[in-house]
This record gives C-alpha cells, structure tokens and sequence, in this order.
C-alpha cells in the first residue's frame, strides 16, 4: 500500500522581515567540506539531532534518544552551549524542579542561516534554512544555460541576493545539491544535461559566500534529508536496515541507504534514467522506451503536444499547466498522467524487487504534483511487484523536496559534528 509520511516541518515563508542591520557578504577563497550524508555515531550530533527534531527536551530525554550516559550528555550540552549552537529554556522548566538538568534546552536557532542550492535541468531552486532544518524561505529561477562558470556565477549572485533578506542573521554554511557525477571531496561536478564537465560548483559557490561550502549529488541528498529532518528517522535504530529513495520530476533516480548512511560509490550515483519500460517514445540517446524520457517532465509535456491537450511547438510550459487541464475535466490530461503514474509504478517495482529494501521512499513532483494519480502509481507497482513487504511511503516533504535536499547538504556537517562544524564556519579566511 502507497502511503504519504507526514512531516511536521514544512512551511516556507516567503517575506521574511527586514531587520536595520545589513550584513554583507564578500567574495573570498572557498572552503570545501564534504557533505557527511546520514546519521553520525557520536554522542554530539545524536544530541543535537534531537533538539533539532524533538526540541525543546529535557537532558534525561536526550540521554535516552542519543543511548549516551548522563554523564556523557551533560558533557556535550554544556558544550553546545557554550558554542552557542544551545539554548536553555528556564521559562518551560517543570514548576518545582530544582536544578540545572530540569531546565530543557532547544537548538539556538534564531541567530544563524544555512543557505541552500539546487540547480535542476530547468529550475534552481534557493532556500535558507535555521539549524533545525526549518525552511525559512524560498525562490527559483531559471538554471542558467551556457558555460559552467558563467552559470554558476549568475546561481551565486541570485543566491547571495536572497540570503541578504535575512540580515541579523549569521550565515554558517552553503550547501549545492545538484544531479550528475559530483566530487564531494573538491567540489566538482558532471552535469551531462547542462553540458558541464569539471564544473567547479564548490570553489564558484563558496568563493562567492566566503563560508564553508558543501556539494552533493541531489537524490542522495534527497535521501539525507528524510534521516536529518524527520523525528521518526531521527533514531539510528529507526534507521537500521536499507531504504531506497526514488526521485522523479524532469529527471529520474535513486540513492540507497544503508544503516542510516546513504550510500555514495565513489564513480558517483547509478543511473536509471534509461531503465527500459516497453513504450515507443524516443529517448535523446537514441534508444526508444527509455524511463526518463517516458516519465520526466519534457516527455510527459511532450505526449501531451501529440495528444493535442498541449498547443504544438518547441516551447514547453510548465507542468502545472497538464494538471490545471486534468483537473478541469480534460479526459486526455487525466489519461496522460495516470500513463506516467503507472509508469513510475512499474519501475518503481523493478527497482524494489532488484534491492529488496526495507523501506521506499517516492519523492519529486512526478508523484507530488498531481496526487490524484497516486492510486496508479501504487496499482501499477503492486500488479508488477514480485516480492511485498517493502514499507513504500510517498515523502512528507510534498513539493519541498528539492529545498530540504538542498538544507540536508548545507547543515551535514554540523549534524555529523556540531563542535567541529562551527568552529569551521567562524574562521574567516
């Protein structure tokens, strides 16, 4: 059965206020830190990972999510608040409590700001988020085409324009999720469908911001984000075993988690975005039936040109536009999404039967954005399932899923190490 996981923190909030004080940013020389995507084992960022997600909480609370010993917990809160990335919250302790550990803590989220990128084939997305992963605002625009540095150029001069809304601020860290082959380690990245190769995202992005930098490929970030962000994934033991996270909207594909750990090869992301289905569509590869071509967003507005729902021409509109046409009682609309719906099914079948999971995770607009074809999609993937049991979940993130990839990205590091990371991101070079 295909059910949608709810989670708590989603709202965007698109005007946020304007304090007196401008903080500017300068360009300088980029920090690359590898994103660490997954759950760490330490007590500092099991803690911590707590307050983001349950907060406020009470030191004895924690002690029992982090499974770290009293001792060990007030060691590292004590810490944490030293740093600053903690604060106490006297006004919600218990009446009658006396004494420090009944006094609950919460992440100090107010005074910092992590910025985040996703650059898509067509869109790239803008987001800032806090320190809890809470998404503080949000915007997209065209991805530039053209030359990489060029276009990474324009991405970090439309994002530092729109982290300056947040003024009082302190900006930590930057994070870039983006599909293709990505080095996390340098920071440089394949894009085959913007013509990059050897794009220096991480040293253009973080030159421009002048704080640490991290790079992701974006389905794996994707991945992340449902461990970093959600509290019934906040555990490692909630995490044990594998999960597969299937990505779909113009592009398709998959990342893998192990433990709570996404799986990175070191060649980069498999693709699936030439899986064949049996249709007759062509493929820009040459091949014909191939996934991508059949269930991404260009293929499906393209069956809908040939169907005569869209106006003919080399021009396409947004997606939006098929769904506004099904909902208003266009047979062909309807028909055109319930195809890929049951597409999507099928593969999303072929690739659960092939690694067995224990939990799958659909996310991306391909099966957000129109949800009255949800049904299809999990008709079609029971009828072509050969093995069951797999928990197969639609992710809580709705339409946000490209944001909190990208806030997965710029906050891994201080979720892997909170100390640590801060102490990168206050060196100023």
């Amino acid at each position: 059965m295909l059910t949608t996981a709810s989670h708590t923190h989603r709202s965007v909030a698109t005007r946020p206020a304007r304090p007196a004080v401008r903080t500017v940013v300068r360009p300088t020389r980029s920090r690359i830190v590898p994103p660490t995507l997954g759950l760490a084992d330490g007590p500092s960022a099991a803690v911590f990972r707590a307050a983001a997600v349950r907060g406020p909480l009470y030191r004895d609370e924690a002690t029992r999510a982090s499974g770290a010993s009293v001792a060990t917990v007030n060691r590292h809160v004590t810490a944490m608040l030293a740093a600053g990335l903690l604060r106490e919250r006297p006004d919600l302790a218990v009446s009658g409590a006396i004494g420090r550990p009944r006094i609950p803590f919460e992440v100090d989220h107010e005074p910092y700001l992590a910025v985040g990128i996703h650059i898509g084939a067509q869109v790239t997305g803008i987001m800032a988020a806090d320190l809890r992963g809470r998404i503080l605002g949000a915007a997209e625009i065209p991805t530039p085409r053209g030359e990489s540095s060029t276009a990474l150029t324009a991405v970090t001069a439309s994002a530092r324009r729109f982290a300056a809304r947040w003024q009082r601020r302190r900006l930590l860290w930057v994070g870039v999720a983006l599909g293709g082959r990505v080095d996390a380690d340098t920071g440089v990245a394949d894009h085959d469908r913007l013509g990059w190769t050897g794009a220096r995202v991480g040293d253009i992005v973080g030159a421009g911001f002048g704080v640490p930098v991290s790079v992701a490929a974006h389905v794996e970030a994707m991945a992340a984000s449902e461990l970093l962000f959600t509290p019934h994934r906040s555990g490692a033991a909630a995490a044990r075993g594998s999960a597969l996270y299937v990505y779909a909207r113009e592009t398709v594909g998959l990342a893998v988690t192990i433990d709570g750990r996404v799986h990175a090869p070191t060649a980069g992301p498999g693709s699936v975005a030439h899986l064949p289905t049996g249709a007759d569509v062509r493929c820009d590869c040459g091949a014909t039936g191939c996934l991508e071509a059949v269930v991404g967003d260009r293929g499906v507005l393209r069956a809908a040109q040939r169907a005569g729902v869209l106006p003919a021409g080399d021009a396409l509109p947004p997606i939006a536009v098929l769904h506004t046409a099904a909902r208003s009682g266009s047979t062909a609309a309807q028909q055109i999404l319930v195809d890929r719906a049951q597409a999507l099914g099928r593969a999303v079948a072929m690739l659960r039967d092939l690694f067995n999971p224990d939990r799958v995770t659909l996310g991306g607009q391909a099966f957000t954005g129109y949800p009255e074809a949800a049904p299809h999609v999990a008709q079609a993937l029971s009828r072509a399932s050969r093995i069951g049991g797999a928990d197969v979940k639609v992710t809580g993130f709705g339409n946000l899923v490209q944001e909190h990839a990208a806030a997965a990205v710029a906050l891994s590091a201080l979720y892997a190490d909170p100390q640590a990371a801060m102490r990168k991101a206050t060196v100023r070079v």
